[in-house]
């Protein structure tokens, strides 16, 4: 099969379509013929070597964490999944990647939803599974203000309709250029940068509950501040987590409250109150491209890889 994969870390320019071997499905897992693949944050940080010091890879390495496409072969003791179906999900944790290619293993999935495409589907699945960790994280629930830092990118849209569902009011910094298409989406838009606490405060007058930095552009302090302490805050951008008392999401083996989240989010988008907004969709032969789009940290909404 053909498959999207590098060497060695380094730029965009390290990724290559190349053949490789077939995986197939263990124990609870599903093979799939990949329609389409996201792009996330984690596929360049990887990429880079920037986390090779918490996650080495084990070269060669095929990036994508999450796919979309119909089942072609059913791993031992998967029930209510058959060939032919088609699902959007997870690769398995260990791996790290391999949803960029011909054929990619799924751990945790979901039956597409009828209203998205697969370009949609295929960015959805890692979204919804951060997006459910940090308000698990956060114990989001019904009458709680949220604030997310950098609403209007891949994470920070789904995590505010999942919000939204769970009752919360959601609160989302953004360039001006992007507060209609978060008004859109049921969120108050704010603009981010100095002076965040004062513009706040009409707009949540009783205060915010919680906080989701998605950006990681180096608010924390005044994030902490705003929420009343570093207990209230969650990053899954920020390196410096630490310094501020911050807790850094992000996925760990063992831990699956996000993928536990994938059917209900499958649930909610065939009633109209979960979409995956789209910012770009490129083909594998322009995966570098991508990456590198996602690396401007200038995307608004998901970014898309399709697979021929």
């Amino acid at each position: 099969m053909f498959a999207l994969q590098y060497h060695r870390y380094g730029g965009s320019e390290v990724l290559r379509v190349e053949e490789v071997e077939e995986p197939h499905a263990g124990p609870g897992q599903v093979r799939v013929a990949v329609r389409a693949t996201g792009v996330t944050p984690a596929d360049w940080y990887l990429r880079s070597g920037m986390l090779r010091g918490v996650l080495a890879l084990d070269f060669p390495h095929i990036p994508g964490v999450d796919a979309a496409g119909t089942v072609d072969e059913v791993g031992e003791g998967v029930t209510g999944t058959a060939v032919g179906d088609e699902v959007f999900g997870l690769v398995p944790f260990a791996d790290q990647g391999g949803a960029a290619a011909q054929y990619a293993v799924l751990e945790a999935w979901a039956p597409k939803p009828r209203s998205w495409s697969f370009e949609e589907a295929g960015g959805a699945a890692g979204n919804i599974d951060t997006a459910t960790r940090v308000l698990e994280a956060l114990e989001a629930a019904e009458g709680m203000t949220l604030l997310i830092e950098g609403a209007a990118g891949g994470v920070g849209t789904i995590t505010a309709q999942l919000a939204r569902a769970r009752g919360l009011t959601v609160i989302g910094t953004a360039s001006e250029g992007n507060h209609g298409f978060l008004e859109q989406l049921g969120v108050v838009p704010v603009t981010y940068g100095v002076g965040l606490a004062d513009r706040l405060a009409p707009l949540a007058p009783h205060g915010v509950d919680v906080v989701l930095d998605a950006a990681g552009k180096g608010s924390l302090a005044d994030l902490v501040a705003i929420a009343g302490g570093p207990h209230r805050v969650v990053t899954i951008a920020d390196f410096d987590a630490d310094r501020h008392g911050v807790r850094f999401c992000r996925s760990e083996a063992g831990q699956s409250p996000g993928r536990a989240g994938l059917p209900l989010a499958a649930v909610l988008a065939d009633s109209g109150r979960l979409t995956v907004p789209l910012h770009a969709v490129f083909p594998l032969a322009d995966a570098a491209t991508a990456h590198d789009v996602s690396a401007s940290g200038h995307a608004r909404g998901k970014i898309v890889i399709t697979v021929p």
